[in-house]
């Protein structure tokens, strides 16, 4: 890269919040968590010298576009910079990182303020599965799933990897289990405080229903309010402001592709256009999986955690629900038996998109947010022991565009 790009500061907000009942709006949690940003980042406002907002679909949930101009109102000294808005489905957030980033490797910028964020608690759970519907190929796909379009699109992914590597249902639980185990270290999850066993992510019942089998509601990410927001900056910023650069994060690499639309022009369940982003960020960062020490993945459903795995390369394909059950992705701190298998890498510590939540258009961003706090070793209870390489892969559609980012601690 031909300047190197750094994660100066970084904030989110409490996703267990319900905007609507607090009488408050997206423009109100894009505020907060860009002020929580520039406060860890320790820099004046009048540094920041552009912005970059991360949204799927504002326009639908909340009749508010125009996120851009939500970045003056964080402080006045960022009036008049200019702004941009990224969308991608579930991967907007990442795209919003991204392009901050390239703002910085072009030479354009030195210090980017990047947010993601999106309010969904704002309609029934049928009308907000139709505005999520946008992310699929909704013309030609809604006639044939219906409504609650993506739990179906995901079911049929699982169904494809099941058919094909003999899976079950007792394996997706575990991730879901793993996941919400998680979350209860996170003080800001969604879903902290809630209590799921593995019988209960196993089985089907009334207070774990089926959604789209072979996926139950324990299978599903949530339904989320919530911002993220990080400071990038330059290297030759952070020696012009004297900062310590070991103190921090650094991107080390990076790949976005794009697929085709709908779910049955994509290779399921092996996704090889997917796989080239995670191909090309390790490529770029000179580094192979096993050199990682954490990850965050796109869990919107927990057959994507176990796709992940494989798109990613820390498991073979056919693998992934091997290294679940393995509990090489789980926090000692919440495995049930000491795992004493060659690898280690704890993957969503902080509880994914199924227990921390998904606030869509946020989530690429507060995967970041999450490597930086694990790379400067500020996650708390969730920390990753020694944690120097970190991968985020973020995905927006049944994994039509995807990004999967490097991230490393000097």
């Amino acid at each position: 890269m031909s300047e190197s790009v750094y994660i100066l500061g970084g904030g989110r907000t409490d996703f267990k919040r319900n905007l609507k009942k607090e009488g408050k709006t997206i423009r109100h949690i894009i505020i907060e968590a860009g002020k929580k940003a520039i406060d860890d980042a320790k820099i004046d406002p009048a540094e920041i010298q552009a912005g970059a907002v991360g949204n799927f679909n504002a326009g639908q949930f909340t009749k508010q576009l125009q996120l851009g101009a939500f970045i003056p109102e964080i402080d006045p000294k960022l009036r008049g910079i200019p702004t941009m808005h990224t969308e991608a489905a579930c991967a907007s957030g990442a795209l919003s990182v991204l392009l901050g980033a390239e703002w910085i490797m072009g030479g354009f910028h030195d210090v980017v303020l990047v947010v993601g964020a999106e309010q969904q608690k704002t309609m029934s759970s049928l009308d907000g599965s139709d505005v999520l519907g946008a992310a699929a190929d909704y013309h030609n796909e809604k006639p044939e799933y219906g409504d609650f379009m993506f739990p179906k699109l995901f079911g049929r992914i699982a169904q494809i990897y099941i058919e094909k590597y003999g899976a079950t249902e007792a394996d997706l639980a575990l991730v879901a289990w793993k996941n919400y185990a998680h979350a209860k270290l996170n003080p800001l999850a969604q879903m902290r405080d809630a209590d799921l066993t593995l019988d209960c992510a196993s089985q089907v019942s009334d207070k774990n229903p089926s959604v789209a089998p072979p996926l139950k509601v324990s299978d599903c990410s949530q339904i989320t309010d919530g911002a993220a927001s990080v400071v990038l900056v330059s290297g030759k910023y952070l020696e012009k402001i004297g900062r310590d650069r070991s103190k921090t994060a650094r991107l080390l690499g990076y790949g976005h592709t794009t697929d085709y639309l709908p779910l049955d022009k994509k290779d399921a369940p092996t996704f090889s256009i997917a796989r080239k982003a995670a191909e090309k960020a390790f490529h770029m960062a000179n580094l192979t999986p096993r050199d990682l020490q954490g990850a965050e993945v796109h869990d919107c459903f927990s057959i994507t955690e176990i796709v992940a795995y494989e798109i990613l390369g820390l498991a073979e394909s056919g693998k992934g629900v091997e290294l679940v059950k393995s509990g090489a992705t789980a926090l000692p701190q919440v495995r049930t038996e000491k795992f004493k298998g060659p690898f280690q890498i704890p993957v969503n510590a902080g509880g994914g998109l199924i227990a921390d939540g998904h606030p869509v258009g946020a989530t690429g961003v507060r995967q970041v947010f999450e490597a930086y706090q694990q790379l400067t070793e500020q996650a708390g209870a969730r920390q990753i022991e020694s944690a120097k390489k970190f991968v985020t892969f973020n995905m927006g559609g049944s994994l039509t565009t995807s990004v999967a980012m490097v991230w490393g601690r000097e």
